[in-house]
């Protein structure tokens, strides 16, 4: 599989010479699953060797992030898989299309919004979009075609690519769908470079997911590898390493087929890493340490995750302290791309343009100061909220308050709520106060067939 990729590689580096150049930019997605904000090699502050992984060796994933702008406080819209897939496709936080009090209507209303691909096929009708790899639009089983793709898997989810209780760890000759997916990403950039046409690719992997699958030849090399304090398990970091090197290809491909000067990549996780994998050995430090929890989690560990942005006009090797969530994508992409009627009011990210065309400093802005990421339903209710350097989050059920200050306290070790009550007051107003505007659920209704039953739409 891996030599057809390669001849496939070579065949772009004949075929880029006389690629027609896109009038509008490209744009390329690449989603991880599950990968922690230190579960790579890319360290992604220069100054703290504790943000990457002490055992994982990544250097494509290096390799994207000297090409672009990492962002050190980077989030994905949700600490679970579902509901981030849904907000980058239509640039809202779950609060507002998920974990909504009214179930019954919210998944025929989410097919209406405005989506990715609709708004650059709007933006230019020669746009092509795609989308390979994990979809997961669980609940009402919303297909990729009727968000606006030409091109899918279809209907995909943790089962298609190898989900818990497929039999890992053990290897495959593609596991997690690494090879499949990057060769059917890399045949449709072709087609769409010899055609002149501008696309929107979205490469969603299934790794590194739980179960843990890798090439034999990948875990030879991770078994002999010094084992980190907090990373130690060759088969996961032989995952990982698959995983990297598809990205490898995907990059080979653009810069093959002389598309760099007019694509712009986005990478980041659909959240963050899981707190423990079956089989590994304990470690000394927790997985994603420095960060507190993980997976599942409105802890740093559950929604921080690596976020890289690279593409004509973005610093290279850029380095970025202004925070970033997936949520910014579409409304980024229309920016890039010339989107000329107004955008949706119930949008929660902002355009990340002007800022990355000024090496990554400056103010995002957005319809409100600050993030929100919400869950509940099927899942114990849970709300974090961050503005400027402070969180809050709240566990509904014991109506707890815990406040930090995430610019001195990464590993939300020091609750301040009790020392800083009016902080701590404000952005719980400013909290309740988002949810009962967008008419969240703020407790957890019953089994998970109850609810997705109730979810079908009228």
């Amino acid at each position: 599989m891996i030599s057809k990729l390669l001849y496939r590689i070579g065949s772009a580096l004949l075929l880029g010479s006389i690629a027609a150049s896109a009038a509008s930019p490209n744009f390329v997605v690449i989603l991880t699953d599950d990968q922690s904000w230190v579960g790579s090699s890319l360290q992604i502050k220069p100054d703290d060797e504790r943000t990457k992984s002490d055992y994982y060796r990544t250097p494509n994933i290096e390799r994207l992030a000297t090409l672009g702008t990492r962002f050190t406080q980077g989030y994905s819209p949700a600490p679970f898989c579902c509901p981030t897939r849904r907000s980058i496709l239509i640039g809202q936080t779950p609060a507002r299309h998920i974990y909504q009090k009214d179930q019954r209507n919210w998944t025929g209303a989410y097919r209406k919004q405005l989506s990715i691909p609709r708004m650059l096929k709007q933006a230019d009708p020669n746009y092509r979009t795609a989308h390979f790899g994990k979809w997961d639009m669980r609940f009402d089983d919303v297909e990729p075609q009727e968000m606006g793709y030409d091109i899918s898997d279809g209907l995909t989810g943790n089962g298609t690519g190898g989900g818990k209780g497929s039999g890992g760890p053990s290897a495959k000759e593609d596991p997690k769908l690494i090879w499949g997916i990057t060769e059917r990403s890399c045949d449709f950039i072709e087609n769409q470079s010899k055609a002149g046409r501008p696309f929107y690719l979205q490469v969603s992997h299934y790794a590194v997911h739980l179960d843990i699958f890798y090439r034999e030849e990948s875990f030879k090399e991770t078994s002999v590898w010094k084992k980190g304090k907090k990373h130690s398990m060759p088969a996961f970091a032989a995952m990982t390493s698959d995983l990297d090197t598809g990205i490898g290809f995907l990059l080979d491909t653009i810069q093959a087929l002389e598309l760099q000067n007019d694509t712009y990549i986005f990478f980041l996780s659909d959240n963050g890493g899981r707190n423990g994998i079956p089989g590994q050995d304990e470690p000394e430090e927790h997985r994603n340490h420095p960060l507190r929890d993980g997976k599942g989690s409105m802890y740093e560990g559950g929604i921080r995750v690596p976020f890289i942005v690279a593409g004509p006009g973005i610093q290279k090797n850029g380095i970025s302290d202004v925070p970033a969530t997936g949520l910014d994508i579409f409304p980024t992409l229309a920016d890039l791309a010339g989107y000329k009627k107004p955008l949706p009011n119930a949008l929660d990210g902002g355009s990340l343009k002007q800022m990355l065309l000024n090496g990554g400093r400056g103010e995002v802005k957005r319809n409100n100061p600050f993030f929100v990421f919400h869950q509940a339903v099927v899942r114990d209710a849970e709300t974090s909220l961050i503005l400027g350097n402070y969180k809050l989050v709240k566990t509904w059920g014991k109506n707890r308050l815990e406040l930090f200050d995430i610019s001195k306290d990464i590993g939300e070790t020091k609750d301040l709520s009790k020392t800083m009550r009016d902080k701590a007051e404000e952005l719980h107003s400013k909290m309740v106060g988002f949810l009962e505007e967008v008419g969240a659920e703020t407790r957890k209704l019953g089994s998970k067939s109850e609810v997705y039953e109730n979810a079908k739409p009228l």
